[in-house]
């Protein structure tokens, strides 16, 4: 009885977050909410979160943001010392 209730959270929570991918709101933060919620109890969505957990981080890897914050840090506080 739980894995169905866990299946029908969830499952409402991703088709929530697939409307949301055309309607205004954070699509994609939901699904990874519902994915997260039926991780829980089903192996296959542990691995569909692992898997864009992973495509996450090479994608950020690739943008470069953690260098251009690191550059943007840099320059604030270049800025805001004495004698600068």
């Amino acid at each position: 009885m739980k894995k169905f209730f866990i299946a029908l959270m969830g499952g409402t929570v991703v088709l929530i977050g697939v409307a949301m991918l055309v309607l205004p709101g954070p699509g994609l933060l939901v699904i990874a909410g519902g994915l997260a919620i039926l991780a829980t109890e089903f192996i296959w969505a542990r691995r569909a979160m692992r898997h864009a957990k992973g495509a996450i981080a090479k994608v950020r890897r690739k943008s470069g943001l953690k260098e251009w914050l690191r550059r943007m840090k840099a320059r604030v506080a270049g800025k805001s010392a004495p004698g600068g």
